[in-house]
């Protein structure tokens, strides 16, 4: 049996926490607060990851970039979508190049 991705087992758990008791669990306090304060965090995270992939810290980058993961993924909890949905999006666009996908799409 194969184990789970990473990213789906970390899903998983965001999930779990969601109905959690905000005093006690970051995610449900992350959540409780709505969507709009989720994607600011997400935004601080965003350039967090940006700045240590400049500064050229290898250790930094993963560790960013993995609090950037977490945030998105209580993004999608927060608006009820699923790893499979952005697999789906991604499979999509597999065999065509950013530039041709990037035009295809609507203004």
């Amino acid at each position: 049996m194969t184990e789970p991705h990473p990213l789906d087992r970390l899903f998983a758990v965001i999930q779990s926490r969601a109905d959690a008791d905000p005093s006690s669990s970051y995610t449900a306090k992350l959540l409780s607060r709505g969507v709009l304060q989720i994607a600011k965090k997400l935004g601080e995270e965003s350039v967090e990851t940006a700045l240590a992939a400049v500064a050229q810290d290898k250790e930094c980058l993963a560790a960013e970039s993995a609090d950037l993961l977490y945030h998105l993924l209580v993004l999608w909890v927060a608006r009820e979508i699923s790893p499979s949905d952005v697999y789906k999006a991604l499979e999509a666009r597999a065999g065509r190049s950013g530039i041709e996908e990037k035009a295809s799409r609507v203004s």
